[in-house]
């Protein structure tokens, strides 16, 4: 997404992007601080955030039909599973939400999303949440699906599964907000129209994933739905968290307000 940001070639004039690369449950909590001034939020998180943080319309990662799978070392039912523990890579994320809305009576333990594979291949943990391209290469551990949180929303609701966004401080005001918004949403766009430089790129922070599978895992969550939301994309945000909050999961209704 911000590749033309990193590489110059959006004008950003006086203003200056720092970029920093962190996993995702490690922003939303920078977030809760307001730490940064624009950032990536799971949508869990940013029913947090509303009084300091407003949603761009922009750099969504939406599951179409797909998100956040459930797996584990041998298959197993509902049942099994409620009395399993589950990995899942943090609390405020989007997919523990999706999680706890499949299933309220999920045992859970938080561990970072890159050691979830192999603590279900391990046996540290029964089932593990998979987020990031693990989505694509859990079988290479020998692990099976027992279901895909993105699979289950869609046949739910009709919507994609919302997972994150993208998020710009309140006090940046008036002036700032739409200017970075621009500039953000131009990023976006130039990565998509130069994919391939886009991607060699986004190479250097791969975690040694081929070149294939990685692609592949862009194309599910950076496409033209990143660039806008669209109607069903916002029903889906409201949809979703006023879900957790029916659920008791979240503690109260979430004005949903998009930087327009």
């Amino acid at each position: 997404m911000f590749y033309g940001l990193a590489s110059g070639e959006i004008d950003t004039a006086e203003l200056g992007f720092e970029h920093e690369l962190q996993g995702i449950q490690e922003l939303n909590e920078r977030a809760m601080r307001g730490e940064l001034e624009v950032t990536a939020v799971s949508i869990h998180a940013y029913a947090y955030l509303t009084d300091s943080y407003i949603l761009l319309p922009h750099g969504a990662s939406m599951g179409e039909g797909y998100g956040p799978r459930l797996v584990s070392r041998v298959p197993m039912d509902r049942d099994a599973i409620r009395s399993c523990t589950i990995a899942v890579p943090g609390e405020l994320t989007s997919a523990y939400l999706a999680l706890k809305l499949w299933e309220p009576a999920a045992r859970t333990v938080v561990m970072p999303f890159d050691e979830i594979l192999e603590a279900v291949r391990d046996g540290q943990v029964d089932v593990g949440v998979i987020i990031h391209e693990g989505q694509l290469t859990y079988a290479d551990e020998d692990l099976v699906l027992l279901e895909d949180l993105g699979r289950w929303w869609k046949e739910e609701t009709g919507l994609p599964l919302p997972l994150g966004g993208n998020v710009i401080r309140r006090d940046l005001g008036a002036e700032l907000i739409p200017r970075v918004s621009d500039y953000l949403r131009r990023s976006i766009a130039f990565s998509l129209d130069h994919r391939e430089q886009a991607m060699d790129y986004a190479m250097g922070f791969a975690r040694g994933l081929d070149r294939g599978t990685a692609d592949e895992f862009v194309g599910m969550y950076v496409n033209q739905r990143t660039l806008e939301y669209g109607p069903d994309g916002r029903e889906a945000v409201r949809l979703f968290l006023q879900r957790g909050v029916e659920a008791g999961i979240l503690p109260g209704p979430v004005q949903v307000e998009f930087a327009d």
